[in-house]
This record gives structure tokens, C-alpha cells and sequence, in this order.
């Protein structure tokens, strides 16, 4: 496949015509687009002194959407050509039935520019990526004679698409994606144990393959590792939870940020259903997912809608203010799309999603919010979670936490699960930090069979009365 950009317009297709297919797909219809992508993606796993896998992948493709109501004719193809475009269009035409719609009005154009359009693959060799994994495997190695294991993976790529509207309009976005993660497995009187480490975002590898970052991640990763070694059994019941910053925010994102899709509400599936204007959480929570962070994971320019992002309130104060709308959700309840209309790629439809999501900062201190827990847990990494949308329960499993008693941070404990329903634990939280920070750049979201990169973030926080689920006596 070719390094040159992706212009299917001027190598693949004939402009007009293209056009003239799309409106004769959705004549009659209340929406419907045509997504155009090229996606080429490189994986290198060093693990255990050698390396486990490397592989290259490029797929390219179209899909055609016709929207009438609530329902959608989607086709998709990985030929890019006239002949492939008309039979796509028959199909996607079939949603339309009888027609009788009104186009809705095309997304409002931006000149946004979040990220670079630089292929991050290009950015080193393959010899150089591969020796920096190896150099990654010595030096945790080196550390500390009980890692007994080291897994480091480089990964990168790049999505170039092209929206084009019934309107005529049409949109391109280029959008690169890096990442680094480490991990090491330690050893120690017969137990082990593992830590790991990751993150990068809609930037080049320079920075990432840079010896001050990677050499951070493996001491990281170590500490981690040493930290569950002597993890005691995590302690089981109802009591209160103080979270860290950053990443911690997976507990929001999947807890209530789903919650707060448009498809669920307006299905009244979702435990937020009906509930706007109304308050949702304890006063001082202000939860925001925003599309327009430079270089984030979960940022895009544009979405796969054409519609821009944007930065969008969805809990201020406590009071439920919005919900996260693509295109056809947004219509049919009667409000603007807010530039979440996303989807895995070409193969896919778009939906809503979510991009960085994340609680803003209050001004308690940290230590001052540990001073006041004076029985529960201070959990700081988190690994799986589940979530049901429609009760809004959760349960997560915790990688880092601590025992704390009367304000002191006491042993690390392992096993831990947190256990409770997003809307409760939104009007639980006691004290909010004033230390807001992003994840590092490592989260993928799961909806309806899609994955789509996404951020998170929090300040740290102390939630009242969750549970606690662990093995000790």
C-alpha cells in the first residue's frame, strides 16, 4: 500500500460521480454519509529476551450510511471503486424505504488542527524500534535481580479518512497513534509478581523511544511489581475508597460515562434516563468529555460523522446538563450533535462515544483527603471493569492499593475489587482534589463489538461506602 496521503478522490473514484451516488442513496432519507479510510498499523513484541511478534497491517475501505428514523442501511466495502460504491448504495437505500425525510443540515466546518498528519511509523527504523526494546529488556533487568521477566511492546499507526456529505462537503482527518508499554514479572521466595506500565497518544515515537522516557516506564513498571510483592490479602466489606488521579478515571468513564451516551438515553436504557437538569451527583462534580485535547488518545478533530469535537459538559455541579450525541440520536431527541459520532472504522457504523472524559479538579489537598478516611482503601491503579448501562453497577479490580487506617497509608493489599453503581458513587464522593490529571494515554473503549481509543482522567477523590471485594479474613 502506498506512503503517499490518501486522496481517493483524485486515484480511486470520480468526484461527481461519487456525489451524485451518495444523493440518489439517500434521496429521501433524514441523513447518511460517506466514510472513506486507509489504515496502516505496526506491532513489535519484545518478550522475554526475544521477539514474540512483529507485524504490519494496512486494510483500506468505504462505508455508505442512509438514515431514515431510527434506522440505518449501512454497506461496506474494502474495494474502492465506482462499480463497488453503486452496489453499496443499493443496499444502504433499502433503510430509506418510501423516503419522505428531510436531510438534516450538514456538520459546521472547522480548521482545527489537534494533532500531527506525520506517519508515526516512519519516525525510526525497524532496526532502531527493535533495538530499543531490547535495550529495554536489559536495563529492567538490571534493576533488580528478582525480575524474572520483561515484556515491552512499541506500537503505531495511522488513520487517514475522507467524509463526504450529500451537501457536497467533505472533510479529511489524519490521525496518528503511538504507544509503549512495559511490563515486568518479579520473583521472591516462590510468589510472583507483576507490574506494568504504559501510554503515548496522537504524537510521534521520537519522544516515546527517547532512553529518559522508556528507562521512567521500567523503573515504574518495577515499583509496581516490588509494591504487589508484599501486598497483603485485600480486606473485604462496605467502606470508603479514596481514588488517585488520572487513570483511576476508568472507574468514571465506565461507570457513568457510558451512562451518558445519547443511544442509551433516548432509548431510556441508561440509569441517567430522564434525569436532565436534575442533580446526579454530589455538588462540585464537573464531569467533561472533550474531543479537543492536543494530541490525546481519545482526541479527534473531527468525527467520523464529519462533525467537529468539542469540549462538553455533562455533569456541572453535581446537575446532569448533556449527553454525548452522534448525528441521529442528536435528531431524534432534539439537540445538537456534540462531535462523539464514532466508529472503528470503515466496516463499522458510527455511535456514540466517548473521547477524553474526565472530572475537573476541586481544592482539597490530597494528603488532606487520605487524613480523612479513616478506614477503607487507597486505590491507585486499576486493571478490568464491567458495567451494566442500564442499572449502572460496576465492578473493578484494582492493580495498586493500600490499606489506610486513621489517615495513614498502610500495607499495599492485593485482590482488591471495587464494587458499586455509578450514580451512587457519583453522590458519595466526600472530597475532590486539586490535582486533576489525564492517563498516560493507554485506554480503549468497548461498545456494541467496537473499540475506539479513548482518555480519562480524574482528581483524586474519596468515595463513601463502596465495597470492597477481597480475600482476607
Amino acid at each position: 500500500m502506498s506512503d503517499t496521503p490518501f486522496r481517493p478522490f483524485d486515484t480511486l473514484l470520480d468526484a461527481d460521480a461519487a456525489l451524485a451516488t451518495l444523493r440518489g442513496a439517500v434521496a429521501g432519507a433524514d441523513d447518511g454519509e460517506l466514510f472513506l479510510e486507509r489504515s496502516r498499523s505496526e506491532v513489535i513484541a519484545f518478550d522475554d529476551g526475544r521477539v514474540r511478534n512483529a507485524s504490519y497491517d494496512a486494510s483500506e475501505g468505504f462505508g455508505l450510511r442512509a438514515v431514515r428514523g431510527e434506522t440505518a442501511g449501512y454497506a461496506h466495502s474494502t474495494e474502492i471503486s465506482e462499480s463497488a460504491l453503486t452496489r453499496a448504495a443499493e443496499t444502504a437505500r433499502l433503510a430509506v424505504g418510501d423516503g419522505g425525510g428531510t436531510l438534516a443540515d450538514a456538520p459546521r466546518a472547522t480548521n482545527a488542527k489537534l494533532y500531527t498528519d506525520n506517519d508515526p511509523m516512519s519516525d525510526a527504523t525497524f532496526p532502531v524500534k527493535l533495538e530499543t526494546l531490547r535495550e529495554i529488556d536489559a536495563f529492567a533487568r538490571a534493576l533488580d535481580p528478582r525480575v524474572v521477566q520483561v515484556s515491552a511492546t512499541l506500537a503505531a499507526s495511522i488513520q487517514e479518512v475522507e467524509i463526504l456529505r450529500p451537501e457536497g462537503h467533505s472533510v479529511r482527518d489524519v490521525r496518528p497513534m503511538t504507544r509503549l508499554n512495559v511490563s515486568v514479572i518479579v520473583e521472591q521466595d516462590g510468589r510472583r509478581e507483576a507490574g506494568g506500565v504504559g501510554g503515548g497518544g496522537r504524537l510521534g515515537l521520537t519522544g516515546l523511544i527517547a532512553p529518559d522516557h522508556w528507562q521512567a516506564l521500567a523503573r515504574e513498571a518495577l515499583r509496581i511489581a516490588l509494591v504487589n510483592l508484599t501486598a497483603e490479602p485485600a480486606p473485604a466489606g462496605i467502606m470508603d475508597v479514596v481514588l488517585g488521579p488520572g487513570w483511576p478515571g476508568i472507574l468514571l468513564h465506565e461507570a457513568v460515562g457510558h451512562g451518558l451516551e445519547g443511544d442509551f438515553n433516548r432509548k431510556q436504557t441508561s440509569a441517567f434516563a430522564g434525569l436532565m437538569g436534575q442533580q446526579v451527583a454530589a455538588r462540585g462534580v464537573t464531569v467533561l468529555d472533550d474531543g479537543t485535547i492536543p494530541d490525546r488518545r481519545g482526541s479527534i478533530t473531527v468525527d467520523d460523522e464529519g462533525t467537529p469535537s468539542a469540549r462538553n459538559v455533562l455533569i456541572e455541579d453535581g446537575v446532569l446538563v448533556g449527553y454525548m450525541q452522534d448525528r441521529q440520536n442528536a435528531r431524534l431527541m432534539g439537540v445538537p450533535a456534540t462531535g462523539n459520532g464514532r466508529r472503528e472504522s470503515h466496516a463499522h457504523t458510527p455511535m456514540p462515544r466517548m473521547t477524553n472524559t474526565y472530572m475537573l479538579g476541586g481544592d482539597a489537598s490530597p494528603a488532606d483527603i487520605l487524613a480523612d478516611l479513616k478506614d477503607g482503601i487507597y486505590a491507585v491503579g486499576f486493571g478490568g471493569g464491567q458495567v451494566d448501562i442500564t442499572s449502572g453497577k460496576f465492578v473493578f479490580s484494582c492493580t495498586e492499593a493500600y490499606r489506610v487506617k486513621n489517615g495513614k497509608v498502610g500495607a499495599a493489599v492485593k485482590g482488591a475489587t471495587l464494587i458499586g453503581d455509578g450514580a451512587t458513587a457519583l453522590q458519595k464522593i466526600r472530597g475532590i482534589g486539586n490535582d486533576m490529571a489525564l492517563d498516560p494515554g493507554m485506554g480503549n473503549c468497548g461498545k456494541a463489538g467496537q473499540w475506539v481509543p479513548v482518555g480519562v482522567g480524574q482528581p483524586t477523590l474519596l468515595i463513601g461506602g463502596l465495597t470492597v471485594g477481597g480475600s482476607a479474613a
